[in-house]
């Protein structure tokens, strides 16, 4: 995707536990890291960084865009440093143990606001800020490390939501321009049939293919933030949530209905390993996937009854 944060320059001092780096996200960066005590160099950051403290406290004292700021982080604390804004001063005081970092592309806003909020986005820039507690930014964190911990079949499609939210999240809560709010009404609208008969359709032919939520957007003709409100108001559920279904009844099919081999079928349904695979369709089903294929096969073979 291009974007892959400026951490490890940044984060002298600190250990990276974990990095979304080979997931294949798109819109979002996410890296748990621990912290010791230290200073960290001055840096211009390209893109816009929400860092939720996880474990352990620490007084952290930084200065950016002519901000001076000092706060006693503990377990929520978010730390925000948009894009363009120069850090000129970060101490860590005492070491934190586990911090959850999220990066989203420099101007990460211009098609929600585009397209959802009618703002001109060049008058748009999110603040410098230290939050003591935002509970919608813990609600996608929590999401985030439950991704980054057991992977889904359709994770990409649900982090590429989770980004779209975050960031205009940023823009309705911490944006130094106050923010006019639309009515919701019209967007929350469930699809119609023909679209939504698209739409599905589309998933159910490329289930075995990578897409992104844009994707299905532009088969629906919609921003994307205004389509998965729709569909979603349409099926009962988020489109990572079809595609999941969708993409668990496909692995159930080829492995009781063909020889390909279970690392194939982990490719073919979205995951990045054979491991996760079998941990996800475990959980989803209550046997591994070599054992569901042992039980179909056995259940079709006349010389096993």
């Amino acid at each position: 995707m291009g974007m892959l944060g400026n951490s490890v320059d940044k984060y002298v001092t600190g250990r990276m536990l974990q990095t979304s780096n080979d997931r294949r996200w798109s819109h979002l960066l996410a890296e748990r890291w621990s912290h010791q005590a230290g200073d960290l160099p001055s840096l211009l950051p390209r893109d816009t960084e929400i860092a939720v403290l996880l474990r352990g406290n620490s007084v952290v004292d930084r200065a950016g865009g002519g901000t001076r700021q000092r706060t006693y982080g503990r377990r929520g604390t978010v730390w925000l440093c948009p894009a363009g804004i120069r850090e000129d001063f970060i101490r860590v005081e005492s070491e934190m143990h586990e911090c959850l970092h999220m990066f989203l592309p420099g101007r990460p806003f211009d098609d929600t606001m585009l397209q959802d909020m009618d703002i001109d986005p060049a008058r748009i820039t999110i603040r410098y800020e230290a939050i003591d507690h935002d509970n919608f930014i813990e609600h996608v964190a929590d999401q985030i490390l439950r991704e980054l911990a057991h992977e889904s079949s359709t994770g990409r499609l649900l982090i590429e939501s989770l980004g779209r939210a975050l960031a205009a999240h940023l823009v309705h809560s911490y944006a130094d321009t106050a923010i006019r709010h639309k009515q919701a009404n019209a967007a929350n609208k469930p699809l119609d049939i023909k679209r939504l008969t698209r739409v599905t359709d589309f998933i159910n032919a490329s289930v075995e293919r990578d897409f992104t939520v844009s994707d299905l957007a532009s088969i629906a003709c919609m921003s994307p933030a205004h389509f998965s409100r729709s569909f979603k108001a349409a099926t009962g559920c988020a489109p990572h949530e079809y595609l999941s279904r969708q993409r668990l009844d496909l692995a159930k099919r080829l492995l009781a209905g063909s020889h390909r081999s279970l690392v194939d079928i982990a490719y073919a349904t979205g995951f990045s390993s054979q491991a996760n695979f079998n941990r996800a369709f475990r959980k989803a089903v209550g046997t591994t996937p070599s054992v569901y294929r042992e039980q179909k096969r056995g259940a079709s073979d006349p010389a096993a009854l």
